[in-house]
């Protein structure tokens, strides 16, 4: 039967037996050979037979197939030794009855090659369109479109792209001959298009579901974030100009402006990502953009069970929680999924209870039908009418809400969400920064001496330990990875200090080969308070998730 031979640049040889008609490549695990790296799709490409004969198919992959070194657009025909290159693996196909040789053996490169040297793999040529061409396509659709009168508020308009796309075909048309495979007509339309009227070089990396985060350095330099590790791209803004003409793009549609008086700003995407702009005199090499991205489809408790950041049992003590009104408290480091967590947890929530969310930009997408969302407004352009988020908390007390859930506390603003916790609204929801539970603690005091009030230590304490009653610690490790690292419950004051007791603990045990944090996520043995009191009350809670697991016996099966 046909052979294919996988090998990874410098990697080892793969011998794949073809016993079925259809055998899939990319990143995802339904696929027959799982090949996972930054440059294979998720869906990449598919070998199949038809009668007698092998074929492949590109399964619309961003980054293409290649045959021969040739990107392949429709069906081809496979024959003996043919090389597919996808990112960086070559996979060889080798005929029913015929040998391909490893390298290194007879007839394989000779004598001096090196039995584990893999074939080199072509890289795939850009399909960006070059920088000069671009500029003077640019410079003829000015002169045919006047798109400085174009209202960008209104740039998706089906009736402004139709037309600015139709004026392109037509110049793009006239410089077909210097468009060269594999950079297709098609493709410098879009760029084009994408630059006129949308977010230029952003466009694609906003449509790639895999890019977490999007960091503009300067024009020049562009990084994303891939499973929690940076990259940097090779795309690129024309100048500082087109970038800060992308950022005014970006806030015109929220009434928000950005220029030497008021050289940063904060906003969202129509999607809910959230912008971050910053400019010259404040940012010294140019513009900076800082684009945080958000699913389409938010996250669930099974994707974070199957991203390892919980386990089953947690996710289970964590609803208990949010259905018996404890205050949950998370904390964490910038990037470290704090308002993912969030917005999964809130899911717990009965969808009988009104409930009222609090955020600077509004991220959380709950699917309960009695949800107010509230977001808080920056000064206009004359420096007044900001409302910030304790105004929005205060307000929210007399809205008669269930719940209260506050994306983040950054200021004077955990006072008010405390008393709320203090005061008929059990279960309520809030995240900040911190480190470790110990460090929310303490950040949580210094929030509410910003408040203002000039209250001693040990009053604010007791307020502390009073209101919050768990603190769910999530990380960002080493290898990029999100996980929950620690969920402490709060069981009072001893003096002057709030006492605590762990109830789940990551315990790292190393780190693999390839990086990757190994470890477990594991209870302590202690079983929290509130749980022994709703046993008292009748409530069956199975307390095994609290309980370390026994140890397999010698020879017994995993």
């Amino acid at each position: 039967m046909p052979v294919l031979i996988c090998q990874e640049a410098g990697g080892p040889r793969r011998e794949i037996p073809l016993k079925r008609a259809r055998f899939t490549f990319g990143k995802m695990p339904d696929n027959d050979l799982v090949l996972d790296r930054q440059n294979i799709s998720r869906k990449h490409c598919q070998v199949f037979s038809e009668g007698n004969k092998w074929f492949v198919r590109d399964l619309a992959s961003r980054n293409g197939t290649f045959l021969n070194s040739q990107k392949i657009l429709s069906d081809t025909e496979l024959l003996h030794g043919a090389q597919i290159q996808l990112g960086d693996f070559t996979i060889t196909f080798q005929a029913d009855g015929q040998v391909i040789p490893a390298a290194g053996a007879p007839g394989s490169g000779g004598a001096g090659a090196s039995p584990a040297a893999a074939p080199a793999v072509p890289k795939a040529p850009s399909r960006l369109v070059p920088p000069e061409l671009k500029k003077r396509i640019h410079q003829r659709l000015l002169t045919e479109l006047d798109l400085k009168h174009v209202d960008y508020t209104q740039a998706s308009n089906a009736e402004v792209r139709n037309r600015t796309a139709q004026v392109l075909t037509r110049i793009v048309e006239e410089f077909g001959a210097e468009v060269q495979a594999p950079l297709t007509k098609g493709d410098v339309i879009q760029q084009l298009l994408d630059e006129a009227l949308g977010l230029g070089p952003l466009e694609d990396l906003l449509a790639d579901p895999e890019i977490d985060e999007i960091m503009v350095n300067a024009f020049d330099r562009m990084y994303v974030e891939r499973k929690g590790k940076l990259h940097l791209t090779d795309r690129h803004f024309a100048d500082n100009d087109h970038v800060i003409q992308v950022i005014r793009r970006i806030i015109a549609p929220i009434g928000r402006r950005i220029d030497e008086s008021s050289p940063m700003v904060d906003a969202r995407l129509q999607d809910g990502s959230r912008v971050n702009a910053i400019i010259h005199p404040l940012s010294l090499k140019g513009p900076t953009l800082t684009i945080r991205k958000f699913s389409k489809t938010p996250y669930t408790t099974e994707d974070l069970i199957r991203f390892g950041s919980l386990t089953p049992g947690i996710a289970k003590f964590l609803q208990l929680c949010v259905e018996n009104r404890r205050n949950l408290l998370i904390s964490g480091g910038t990037g470290s999924g704090k308002t993912t967590l969030l917005n999964v947890i809130s899911s717990y929530i009965p969808r009988d209870e009104r409930i009222v969310t609090i955020e600077d930009a509004a991220e959380l997408k709950l699917g309960q039908d009695h949800v107010v969302s509230l977001e808080a407004r920056p000064p206009n352009i004359e420096g007044v009418g900001e409302i910030p988020i304790r105004k929005l908390v205060i307000n929210a007390l007399r809205m008669r809400p269930d719940r209260i859930v506050v994306g983040e506390c950054r200021g004077g603003e955990a006072l008010d969400m405390l008393q709320a916790m203090n005061t008929g609204h059990d279960g309520s929801l809030t995240t900040l920064h911190a480190n470790t539970p110990r460090d929310a603690l303490t950040r949580l005091e210094t929030l509410v001496l910003m408040a203002g009030m000039e209250l001693p230590a040990k009053s604010i304490r007791q307020q502390v330990a009073a209101a919050v009653n768990l603190i769910v610690q999530i990380a960002r490790l080493s290898d990029g990875t999100r996980r929950l690292t620690s969920l402490t419950e709060l069981t009072g004051m001893e003096g002057e200090v709030i006492t605590m007791q762990e109830i789940f603990t990551f315990e790292q045990t190393g780190i693999a080969q390839d990086g990757k944090v190994l470890g477990r996520l594991k209870p302590t043995g202690v079983v929290p308070k509130f749980v022994h009191r709703l046993r008292q009350s009748g409530r069956n809670i199975d307390l095994a998730i609290f309980q370390e697991p026994p140890p397999q016996t010698e020879g017994a099966r995993p």
